[in-house]
């Protein structure tokens, strides 16, 4: 039974996302839809990606998918992407090039009917019934020349210093920075540290679990997908120490530990 994922910002209480569920089975009613999100912000590409990026491959080789985001008025069209055994379906818009750290090279441009206020139904249902029912790939539609890119913050490096940024505030308001553990560990060298953020006195221990701390207490850690994360053992560290996403946060690093 192929499986199908599904991430858009349409939300739960209107009838753009049951109109695209029954016109996909209606391709294939032995599909199983697995959804991840509905609930990304109204047209964040960069939420949608982060989310999808560090979920798509838990998920078998051969699943199909959907990522509906900021589809609307996408003046480039659809793709479709074959990519490690995995089919992926979506608008041109630079959400791709968000996803993948390099464009993947099977790709192909889908027709999209101009005569229908909401083409994303005909368009998306007949792109995964195409993989599902077995047909060559390379038949979707024609090869892409190019896709949209779209720039990432990125942290910037200094011998003993990472300038980062905050990229994602998850459900518990935990707050996620673009500061891997890799780039950690390479800059830190195992030596001390100390994480600036707003006005808040700095965080100067990397803890493995939330309950490293006292309840209340800050603390920081490197989360399940291997980002850098601020958070509060029991609280809402978006709200409490004022942090949104783009905020910039400083790690120093010192040869002994600083006074």
């Amino acid at each position: 039974m192929p499986v199908v994922t599904l991430t858009t910002d349409f939300g739960w209480q209107d009838h753009y996302l049951p109109m695209i569920k029954g016109a996909i089975l209606s391709k294939n009613d032995r599909l199983n839809l697995v959804d991840i999100t509905h609930e990304v912000k109204p047209y964040d590409i960069v939420q949608a990606a982060f989310i999808f990026k560090n979920t798509w491959n838990s998920f078998p080789a051969g699943t199909i998918h959907l990522i509906s985001v900021n589809d609307y008025v996408s003046e480039t069209g659809f793709v479709a992407i074959r990519h490690e055994g995995h089919f992926f379906i979506g608008p041109d818009n630079g959400i791709f090039s968000l996803i993948f750290p390099e464009m993947p090279k099977d790709v192909y441009t889908l027709e999209s009917p101009s005569a229908t206020p909401f083409p994303l139904k005909e368009v998306y249902s007949t792109a995964i019934g195409h993989i599902a029912n077995g047909f060559p790939f390379n038949e979707i539609g024609f090869p892409a020349e190019r896709m949209v890119q779209r720039i990432t913050f990125q942290p910037v490096i200094a011998p003993s210093q990472i300038k980062g940024a905050v990229i994602y505030i998850d459900n518990y308001e935990n707050v996620i920075v673009n500061i891997t553990r890799e780039r950690f560990e390479q800059v830190g060298r195992n030596r001390p540290f100390s994480l600036y953020f707003k006005r808040n006195d700095p965080i100067t221990r990397l803890c493995n679990h939330y309950n490293d701390v006292q309840i209340g207490e800050t603390l920081c850690l490197f989360n399940s997908v291997g980002y850098l994360e601020i958070a509060i053992n029991m609280g809402k560290a978006a709200s409490l120490l004022g942090l949104s996403v783009e905020e910039g946060v400083q790690i120093d690093f010192y040869t002994n530990t600083p006074e």
